[in-house]
């Protein structure tokens, strides 16, 4: 009978074991300032000066490539006759790397022939100061068109532009290819922005302000829903959030940055910088603060609710709400208060409100990237990542522990069949006698054995 349960507690305790390592949570990633957290399933790729020799980006893959001052590399993509198709690039500048006005990238997509489809720029503007900045192009199919209308492979041209006093050190860049669902059967493609939309500002929340501290990069950024959020930045350093953002919703972000406890009064102009992206990465909106040491806020231009229609409009921050999903928010601190303030964080407030009911997708089938799930939703509520998401299912958890789900379900049904067979040998308890572990008289039995 010792050995009996001994072989049980043995049996357990290798349950145990399984289960304690599948559920372990991934490391925390701890960034100082001026690092990004790229994502870790991107792949490396190497850009090409010459538009024969580029290198494919497979759909929905993120990438990581290096560019340096003044490069035009080229990438290529494999588009279809019917879809929406983006390609984005995110730049991300060494920590110590200076950067001068009108400093930034630039994206296109063209024809094998050099017609360009479209092209997007990004810019450090007025700040000077280097942070991750995206940009992203697009080709749009329509009734009519002329170029970039056919399927087949096209390039993406990413080219870098820096000042003589800028850093030579090169940029890192995350690079993302997407393609739009297809509209449902029946429905007609609209060919005109909305005439008008609600353009007020929100009016300021009053609800109670929550903690919930921002990612270092677009793979790490933590979810948001409404609400009052509170987090610390330091000099030099970029916290990313994203938001779900419906058919038919409007967005609406502040950033307030707290008064300096160090007894600095320095002026410093663009402080802190609130940028918005789209969920293909696509720059949306951003905003700017200037800075003395006391409390500052910046708040994002009201933009119209997310709707097909709003590609067609003429102004690039509307065309840019053209579809649901994940929003991204991303709050960057000057480098420059680090002379006057210290390299303490100092504390903000990042105000967010997404107004209207969810309206219906225009999608046929599933919407991927561009559509909002209760899960999202829920994944909000939690104010989780990407990967902490990810990992909230149980078979996604145990791959994110590094055993295989293979080796889990058959490690799982191993320990199952001995505890059956143990079961089966035991013998019988005698009549009037409970089992061991049951009370007596119909009282409360153990737990089912659920996976």
């Amino acid at each position: 009978m010792n050995r009996q349960r001994n072989r049980g507690r043995v049996t357990a305790a290798a349950l145990a074991a399984m289960c304690a390592v599948a559920v372990l949570p991934g490391q925390a990633h701890a960034a100082g300032p001026g690092v990004y957290a790229f994502d870790p399933e991107a792949k490396n790729v190497q850009g090409a000066v010459t538009n024969v020799e580029a290198s494919t980006l497979d759909e929905g893959l993120p990438y990581r490539s290096t560019i340096k001052p003044g490069e035009k590399l080229y990438y290529r993509v494999t588009l279809d006759d019917v879809s929406a198709a983006y390609v984005s690039a995110v730049a991300v500048p060494g920590e110590s790397g200076a950067v001068a006005y009108g400093d930034g990238i630039s994206i296109s997509l063209r024809e094998t022939d050099d017609t360009q489809c479209d092209s997007g720029r990004a810019n450090f503007g007025s700040g000077e100061y280097a942070r991750p900045i995206t940009a992203y192009a697009s080709r749009t199919v329509e009734e009519g068109g002329s170029t970039c209308q056919e399927g087949g492979p096209y390039d993406v041209l990413v080219e870098r532009e820096s000042k003589a006093g800028s850093s030579p050190e090169p940029w890192d860049l995350e690079l993302r290819f997407l393609q739009e669902p297809k509209l449902r059967s029946g429905t007609s493609m609209p060919t005109e922005a909305p005439e008008s939309w609600p353009s007020a500002s929100a009016k300021p929340l009053t609800g109670k302000q929550q903690k919930r501290s921002g990612g270092s990069g677009f793979f790490e950024a933590t979810s948001l829903e409404n609400g009052r959020w509170q987090d610390t930045v330091a000099p030099g350093q970029t916290r990313f959030f994203r938001v779900p953002v419906d058919w038919g919703q409007q967005i609406h972000a502040t950033a307030g940055l707290s008064n300096s406890t160090s007894g600095g009064k320095d002026f410093v102009g663009s402080a802190l910088t609130l940028s918005l992206a789209n969920p293909a990465q696509g720059p949306v909106s951003d905003a700017t603060l200037s800075y003395s040491g006391s409390p500052a806020s910046a708040s994002l231009r009201p933009l119209p609710p997310v709707d097909y229609r709003n590609r067609f409009d003429s102004s690039s921050q509307v065309s840019a709400v053209r579809f649901a999903g994940w929003y991204y928010l991303s709050v960057s601190l000057s480098p420059k208060l680090k002379e006057s303030y210290g390299a303490e964080p100092i504390p903000f407030e990042l105000s967010v409100q997404v107004k209207n009911q969810p309206e219906e997708s225009p999608y046929e089938g599933d919407a991927g990237v561009f559509g909002v799930t209760d899960q999202d939703r829920e994944v909000a509520r939690k104010g989780q990542n990407a990967e902490q998401a990810a990992k909230s299912g149980p078979m996604t958890v145990v791959a994110a522990a590094g055993i295989g789900t293979g080796s889990v379900l058959v490690l799982g049904l191993g320990v199952w069949t001995l505890l059956a067979r143990r079961r089966a040998s035991a013998p019988a308890p005698a009549a009037g006698h409970p089992a061991a572990g049951h009370p007596a008289g119909g009282g409360q039995q153990p737990p089912s054995q659920g996976w």
